[in-house]
């Protein structure tokens, strides 16, 4: 697959900087003119990502995330949300609906599945005690 562009961002693993994730990725996206539905889809993707990044990869530790963006001239968009933080024992497990490893603190356990849901694909590639990379595909337009 031709790649016609590629960026990367570093940020700190502050709450704050989600929107501005969301916004950075989605604003890439634009390129390809996806539709207003699409961009919405992204927004939330990676919103849960870098959200799973702060609140479960690092915890009360602050910590670098990083995303890797890349349009290819089919219309595809790949997205990459990584951080180098506790990592996960269990993916399948963490990927299942409702799984939460924090219920006191009320958490849905939905992130996984709602990158699911909006994205054409999820992976997640985790080692424990060395982080977690979730790589995401949404198709922005046809062939």
């Amino acid at each position: 697959m031709e790649i016609i562009n590629q960026m990367e961002l570093r940020f700190l693993s502050l709450p704050e900087n989600e929107a501005f994730a969301r916004v950075a990725v989605s604003a890439f996206a634009v390129q390809l003119n996806p539709t207003l539905d699409v961009l919405a889809d992204i927004k939330t993707a990676v919103s849960e990502a870098v959200t799973n990044a702060i609140v479960h990869g690092y915890e009360k530790e602050t910590g670098i995330i990083e995303i890797t963006s890349v349009l290819h001239a089919d219309g595809l968009l790949e997205v990459s949300v990584s951080d180098t933080g506790k990592g996960i024992e269990d993916v399948d497990r963490a990927m299942q609906p409702f799984f939460t490893t924090q219920p006191e603190k009320e958490r849905s356990g939905m992130g996984f599945s709602v990158m699911q849901t909006f994205m054409d694909g999820v992976a997640v590639d985790s080692v424990p005690g060395r982080g977690t990379t979730v790589r995401m595909k949404k198709r922005l337009r046809e062939k």
